[in-house]
């Protein structure tokens, strides 16, 4: 039996256009989604708070119970969803199963949220009983990428739900698929009452709507900077939280002692996991002096090894960037940076989206691709004398979401890292990962913290409540 059937894949109707389901690989047409409009955003979030307003009284472990077994349905459709996350999304399957893989484990850690203490008893002056509790925000705004499109909507919909609230999702319409009715089918299996979740694929109009509707108050944007500027400041004038997981530049620090045997696995991986389309990418390398050259000619060298190429359809290390326009940023920042004095080690040529792996040298400041994020399969290699230079370096540029640093003195690392504002660091290890129990979010310009895991997922997705209960009456002197 199949999750997702085409025919019935959008239960409700929506206003906008028919919009092709492309696999980027071939240019193919694997089947047509209907699009959102602007207008289908307040008919949905009225569905969605009026099936809230009953899942908030379902007991604890009915909630933990569905997202317990949406968390198994991941698992038992696996080949199913990974074909649609390898053609819809230009994973590899490697990346798919990573993808599912995590789908599944932010649901079953969702389902414990589902039973965490609710708040808290307080001391009071008064002869009362006063206590906290925390009590759902109501309905929950999703705003989902295209780059991993599964794990970037369900780390939002599952804590959201497991705490009582609806959810309505927006998902890129370049993945409308594999991140929004695949989430869908897989709860309306686990036995999600009707309405609560809502999936409305669309464009920037629609998630103006959804950031405006006054019946949300709380969004959940991942994407790009500025397009999370934008938000940001919506949801500040309509005086809701708005939690934003946006942009990198991150960098990986190779220190003298590094083992370059071990480490060019590593950075390749870094730069090139997924396209270079991920926002912990690796976008710098900041390499010792004294393992500079070496450093660049191996990694140059791993690059030319890899194949790219259709993960459908033979095996690959990287797939096709999403689309044109992705693409032409890409190379266009890759020849800006040669034309300013980068010096080209390997790639900068593509065959239609299929975009080889890059290794940019000697680069500084002013290159293109070292000071912007890229999101694409680009390393550009820049070396330093000190510590102290590295760190200056890491800390320089307006984001702060990931750091790696490799080094045999762990010790070290640890020091060197705390002199670097960022929101997540990997000791002896690149930028790009992710698990549901730990928290994740940037710093600066790339989001306003960790939102994700544990205390975090209760933090956005409730409200504090104080409530305080009295035997009698109370009496005052007026």
């Amino acid at each position: 039996m199949t999750l997702l059937d085409p025919k019935t894949w959008q239960p409700r109707p929506l206003s906008g256009p028919e919009y092709p389901v492309t696999e980027p690989a071939t240019g193919d047409t694997l089947g047509t989604v209907t699009l959102a409009g602007a207008e289908d955003i307040r008919p949905a979030v009225q569905a969605a708070r009026t099936a809230q307003a009953e899942w908030a009284r379902v007991p604890h472990f009915v909630r933990a119970g569905v997202l317990r077994r949406a968390g198994d349905l991941f698992a038992a459709h696996a080949e199913e969803l990974r074909e649609w996350l390898v053609r819809e999304s230009g994973s590899i399957p490697g990346k798919a199963d990573f993808e599912l893989h995590v789908a599944a484990q932010e649901c079953y850690e969702a389902a414990a949220l589902a039973s965490r203490p609710a708040g808290q008893v307080l001391p009071s002056e008064a002869p009362r009983l006063s206590y906290t509790r925390r009590i759902p925000v109501g309905v929950v705004g999703v705003i989902a990428p295209f780059n991993a499109p599964l794990i970037l909507s369900i780390r939002s919909v599952a804590p959201a739900l497991a705490l009582g609230n609806g959810v309505v999702l927006k998902p890129d319409p370049r993945t409308a698929v594999c991140g929004g009715l695949s989430l869908a089918a897989v709860f309306a299996a686990a036995g999600l009452p009707e309405e609560l979740f809502q999936v409305l694929p669309g464009g920037a109009d629609v998630g103006a709507a959804l950031v405006a509707d006054p019946q949300v108050p709380v969004i959940s944007f991942t994407g790009s900077t500025a397009a999370g500027r934008a938000v940001g400041e919506a949801a500040g004038r309509h005086l809701k939280r708005a939690h934003l997981e946006l942009g990198g530049n991150s960098a990986l620090i190779v220190l003298a002692d590094a083992d370059l045997d071990a480490v060019i696995s590593t950075a390749a991986w870094g730069s090139f996991f997924h396209q270079g389309q991920i926002c912990m990418t690796t976008g710098r390398h900041l390499v010792h002096e004294s393992l500079y050259e070496e450093y660049v000619e191996r990694l140059a060298a791993k690059a030319d090894l890899l194949a790219v190429g259709d993960p459908h359809r033979a095996q690959v290390h990287l797939g096709p960037i999403i689309d044109g326009t992705q693409l032409a940023k890409i190379h266009g920042l890759v020849e800006a940076s040669t034309a300013t004095g980068a010096r080209l080690a390997a790639g900068g040529t593509h065959e239609d989206l299929f975009y080889r792996p890059t290794v940019l040298a000697d680069v500084d400041d002013t290159t293109p691709a070292y000071a912007e994020e890229v999101f694409g399969p680009v390393a550009p290699v820049r070396s330093f004398a000190t510590p102290d230079e590295a760190a200056a370096l890491a800390a320089t540029g307006p984001y702060g979401l990931s750091l790696g640093i490799v080094t045999r003195d762990s010790a070290r690392g640890l020091d060197l890292a705390e002199r670097i504002p960022t929101g997540i660091v990997h000791i002896n290890d690149q930028t790009v990962n992710d698990e549901a129990v730990a928290p994740f979010g940037g710093v600066a310009a790339s989001g306003t913290g960790a939102r994700f895991g544990g205390e975090a997922n209760l933090e956005a997705f409730t409200d504090v409540r104080w409530t305080t209960v009295r035997g009698d009456v109370a009496s005052y002197p007026f």
